[in-house]
């Protein structure tokens, strides 16, 4: 695409240059051509356009030259460079790098019907659970998330839970070119926030519930929802609609911000106009419910695969923004019955000797109270809680956590959770001091070699007991200072049950 013709469509799409302007050394701007937009200069190419992002450690600006010895036709950034390249100058670079993104792309998300998941507890879970009900209906559904990315032929692990808005608008082309016609989409805050979903509008979109995560980066409750919201009022498409959990405070806000708009679902109230689930029964194989739909009093009985009350939240979130483009209501109340397991989401192995092992992805305070809470309810012996906490992360979710697990699990391992650049030793100790000014009396031990953690606890556990591996969910790796040393939680597990000859379901 020649830059002439970007930015004409440019004009066309967001009705304003205003914030563009070109700067031309060496070269012709307006005839340059570009095939692909990225951020990295190391990952450039011919015929790409580099963006110039300012990062909260490193300046894209001062990488630019490397961008150009890469074969980069074009930069965009926020100040002519002394460089020999055509520059696109932008007054906000973050953002028009996701509109330019969309628009080299062939403006994929238009060409596709798109989901937003948004919330703190439940988004992967829910998105794949939408991912699964599209393509009961027959519609082949590409997805992006903490878990992974497919483009609807393959499967790659994610990096983060959004990417940056031009590895977002390549993902949603190859998408549209491998047949895809949906997309769902984690959309978290920080995503939000940085303008990385910029070039994307959505048909639905869901909000699960909101508590306190990513403090550390939002400051306050209030701005973080604030964040979350933004999804709601800039990224949809017209017409659109979406699901929100009216249980939740801040749900109850947003519904009644939107209210044309949103389906509420909760599993309280009596609104005829809501989607409700009823009548939970739950299991660690699964979770029998009814499911009572908008303008209806009876409920609908439902065998669900996915153990938790929790989970019977997902489910209805993932039904509030499907049943729009539902043509078959029944069949797609059905679908939920063949949902199988999500990585790393309460994702369960029931041995052969009576052990189980559930690994979960909560690690904040309210996500780990949902997960042990459920725990209690189902476990006939002991609960074995292992667990850490991130490094550079919200450092007063470490004593909450460190209170709940004390308050529901009877044996407590504490070992490492992505340190990052802090000491693992002292996250320990702010968990264990959690731990011990809860009002039980549990045992408690400090691992901090995870794999070692693990084996501990389920060499320690017998028949009827539960151990709950909590904080990675799926991830493959631990972050060490700089390092990401290959690990997951539940290759141990199957190692650890292979080693002894144990099956599981």
């Amino acid at each position: 695409m020649r830059i002439s013709d970007l930015l004409s469509k440019y004009e066309t799409r967001y009705s304003s240059l205003s914030n563009l302007s070109t700067y031309n050394v060496g070269g012709e701007t307006l005839s340059a051509f570009v095939e692909h937009v990225g951020c990295n200069s190391g990952a450039i190419g011919k015929n790409w356009l580099f963006c110039c992002i300012r990062g909260a450690r490193r300046d894209g600006h001062d990488f630019a030259a490397e961008a150009l010895h890469n074969g980069a036709s074009v930069l965009l950034s926020e100040h002519p460079l002394p460089l020999e390249i055509p520059q696109i100058i932008s007054s906000d670079v973050r953002r028009d790098m996701g509109r330019i993104s969309s628009i080299v792309y062939g403006e994929p998300a238009l060409k596709m019907r798109m989901f937003a998941v948004t919330g703190t507890n439940g988004k992967s879970t829910t998105t794949w659970i939408i991912r699964h009900l599209l393509q009961s209906l027959g519609l082949r559904t590409g997805l992006m998330g903490t878990i992974v990315y497919s483009d609807g032929a393959d499967e790659q692990d994610a990096g983060r839970t959004t990417p940056e808005s031009c590895d977002i608008q390549r993902l949603l082309a190859k998408m549209v070119k491998n047949g895809c016609s949906a997309c769902v989409m984690e959309t978290s805050s920080h995503g939000l926030d940085l303008g990385r979903i910029e070039g994307c509008s959505f048909d639905g979109a869901v909000f699960t519930n909101l508590s306190e995560e990513h403090l550390d980066y939002h400051g306050t409750l209030e701005r973080y929802f604030n964040v979350k919201a933004g999804l709601f009022a800039s990224y949809m498409k017209q017409g659109w609609s979406g699901g929100v959990n009216t249980d939740d405070a801040y749900g109850k806000r947003l519904f009644d911000k939107y209210p044309e708009s949103l389906l509420s679902f909760g599993l309280n109230g009596t609104r005829t106009d809501a989607l409700r689930g009823r009548d939970i029964s739950c299991s660690l194989s699964g979770t029998a419910f009814s499911v009572s739909l908008p303008g209806t009093e009876a409920g609908i009985p439902l065998d669900f695969p996915l153990p938790g009350r929790f989970n019977v939240y997902n489910a209805l979130a993932a039904l509030s923004v499907t049943l729009p483009f539902a043509s078959d209501v029944k069949m797609l109340l059905q679908a939920l019955s063949t949902m199988v397991q999500v990585p790393g989401r309460m994702e369960t192995f029931s041995f052969d000797n009576g052990l189980c092992c559930i690994i979960d992805f909560a690690h904040t305070p309210e996500a780990l109270k949902n997960v042990l809470t459920e725990v209690r309810k189902l476990c006939r012996g002991k609960i074995f809680s292992v667990f850490g906490h991130g490094g550079e992360r919200f450092q007063p979710n470490r004593f909450s956590l460190g209170m709940i697990a004390a308050a529901l699990a009877d044996e407590i391992i504490v070992t490492m959770d992505n340190p990052r650049n802090e000491a693992p030793e002292q996250i320990a100790l702010q968990i264990a001091e959690g731990v011990r000014a809860g009002e039980r009396t549990v045992s408690l031990n400090t691992i901090l070699d995870r794999s070692v953690a693990v084996r501990t606890a389920l060499n320690a556990a017998n028949p009827g007991d539960v151990v709950v591996v909590s904080g990675k969910g799926p991830e493959k790796f631990l972050q060490i200072g700089s390092r990401s040393i290959p690990y997951s939680d539940g290759d141990e597990v199957r190692r650890w049950a292979a080693e002894r000859g144990l099956g599981w379901r």
